[in-house]
């Protein structure tokens, strides 16, 4: 094998991976969206498996304002239900020692932290 033919051949394989990849988002994005219908996404579907590299390219081109939106929707929500998971244990800036030991006893007298695992966070926060 020549280098030019190793070069193209990762050339090549460089397109048909970011291609994969891009197939992946729109198959996911299709089947998150709760707005289009199952006759809509059975379309694209077919779409995508008769004429591939065109119909992504046309759903790119339609609905990709709205898969970045949709993403980012997903991100924020993900983001809020860790906010609400954690309990604001990780608020940044103003995160006292007296505030995370004040979180860890509420915790520990809820049942939701060990005896070891207070002792942990207790002298992690005091030292």
């Amino acid at each position: 094998m020549n280098f030019w033919s190793w070069f193209w051949l990762l050339v090549w394989t460089f397109f048909f991976v970011a291609y994969l990849i891009m197939l992946f988002h729109i198959f996911s994005d299709l089947f998150r969206d709760r707005e289009l219908g199952g006759l809509g996404k059975v379309a694209w579907v077919v779409a995508l498996l008769v004429v591939p590299l065109l119909s992504a390219l046309v759903y790119l081109v339609v609905r990709g304002r709205g898969m970045a939106e949709r993403q980012m929707e997903r991100t924020v929500g993900r983001e809020k239900a860790r906010q609400q998971a954690v309990g604001g244990l990780a608020v940044g800036d103003t995160w006292s020692p007296t505030d995370e030991l004040t979180q860890a006893k509420s915790l520990f007298d809820n049942g939701a932290l060990t005896p070891e695992e207070y002792s942990q966070i207790k002298a992690r926060a005091l030292s």
